[in-house]
């Protein structure tokens, strides 16, 4: 196969399941459809055609005899009498024709020698013309030539009514064969953006358990698939939540024998590690209550405060934080996590830009964007996706200086996800990061 033929049966082929399975099927039904309506006419025409041949053997037998025994004055006057639609009689010799015979002429000249018997030797003829033609002669018992002159028929006729009702199965054929795409396929794709939007921490509907057997049996499966994953989830979070928890007791104290120790080598270093060690494990359940961020309930609130109060915290502090444009107005969502998310995102900001800026925009679709601005160093076009996972620190283009556990953008996205929205990083055109919070309707 050459390239170009290959390419045109790729794009004569359908790339989606359900376009496939309805081709395979309508053009199986089609053609079967197409076989029996073949069969059917193909019997009937049999089955007319024997009729006709006795029904033609029947009469020009009779009428024969009729001629054959009147007089030759009144042979004349039956002549109509005895003629059909596709054949009458002739009192001569008629026309001279072609004695070549096709297959259809001799199976009618066939018909006709049956009919006239030994009696009446018959020779056929084929008489040129735009219509078939035929034309039997023989000699009654005085001597009279007499013709037979036939016009056979071609093929039966259709009815008019006939191609309106092969029209009419052929669409029942095409809707019977996309409804039952419909039903074979949907629960697939039911599936496929289930598993696409799966979120164990997230209270999404669960798949419906209805329907046919195999649909209920698939649905059922996933959902306990689902279920298994959020409790593994749980698990593990629980976990390290407890160690997380557990191991600042004994961290603390470590900090206490040393501070309250006499001074020897490397004391001020090993109070900093220290110090270190339990700003991860604050962190590290800071993370694992985030993975449960949607317990909160969710209330109104009215964003243009809320971000304004926010501000005046940080500026009661000394801090160089402002709001721009703050007119997000009322929305439905999680306070205290959506203060938590703001809080990272501003000290973040802070500890690499040294101030914030913050801008809040209401949208055509009702949706809310939050904007957190700093004039930092930036992030590298290729890590801006890697800094919302956790333990990810970019030492490269922050200042090791100001430390950090590499869990604060994470716990942000974390619980973006558990108020039905989506945090993303850009870098701005003369230089910083954009931390921009985008934040969905609440949906009942």
């Amino acid at each position: 196969m050459t390239p170009s033929a290959e390419a045109k049966g790729i794009r004569l082929w359908p790339r989606t399941l359900r376009a496939r399975l309805f081709v395979i099927l309508l053009a199986g039904l089609t053609i079967a459809h197409v076989m029996s309506f073949t069969v059917l006419f193909f019997e009937r025409y049999v089955a007319a055609k024997s009729v006709m041949f006795n029904t033609l053997e029947n009469d020009i037998a009779t009428s024969i005899a009729i001629l054959d025994r009147l007089p030759a004055t009144e042979r004349g006057a039956w002549l109509n009498r005895l003629s059909r639609d596709n054949y009458g009689f002739i009192l001569g010799p008629g026309v001279p024709g072609n004695p070549s015979l096709d297959p259809a002429t001799m199976e009618l000249s066939a018909n006709i020698q049956r009919a006239t018997g030994p009696q009446y030797p018959v020779k056929v003829e084929t008489v040129p013309g735009d219509r078939r033609h035929v034309q039997a002669h023989l000699t009654l018992s005085d001597g009279s030539p007499l013709t037979i002159d036939v016009y056979p028929k071609g093929v039966m006729p259709l009815a008019d009514w006939l191609p309106f009702v092969l029209a009419v199965q052929l669409g029942l054929l095409i809707l019977c064969s996309w409804f039952a795409m419909r039903q074979a396929v949907r629960p697939l794709v039911n599936l496929a953006a289930a598993a696409d939007t799966l979120d164990p921490n997230r209270n999404t509907p669960r798949l419906s358990e209805t329907g046919p057997t195999e649909v209920a049996y698939a649905a059922s499966a996933f959902n306990a698939m689902r279920d298994r994953i959020a409790q593994y989830l749980e698990e593990r979070v629980q976990i390290l939540a407890a160690i997380s928890h557990d191991l600042q007791t004994p961290i603390t104290r470590m900090k206490l024998r040393a501070e309250m120790a006499d001074d020897f080598a490397d004391r001020d270093k090993l109070i900093q590690d220290l110090g270190q060690i339990e700003s991860l494990v604050k962190e590290g359940v800071a993370y694992a209550r985030s993975a449960h961020g949607n317990v909160e309930k969710a209330t109104r609130i009215d964003l243009s405060s809320f971000v304004e109060s926010l501000v005046y915290d940080y500026q009661d502090t000394g801090k160089a934080v402002t709001a721009n444009g703050a007119n997000g107005g009322a929305i439905i969502t999680r306070p205290q996590a959506l203060r938590r998310i703001l809080t990272n995102l501003v000290d973040n900001a802070l500890k690499f830009g040294g101030s914030a800026e913050i801008e809040v925009k209401r949208l055509a679709d009702d949706s809310v964007t939050i904007k957190v601005l700093d004039h930092g160093p930036g992030i590298p076009e290729d890590q801006l996706d890697a800094v919302l996972k956790p333990f990810v620190r970019l030492e490269d283009s922050r200042n090791r200086d100001t430390g950090g556990t590499g869990l604060g953008l994470a716990i942000a996205q974390q619980l973006a996800a558990s108020i039905n929205a989506s945090l993303t990083l850009t870098n701005r055109t003369g230089g910083g990061l954009v931390a921009e919070l985008a934040i969905r309707p609440h949906r009942a």
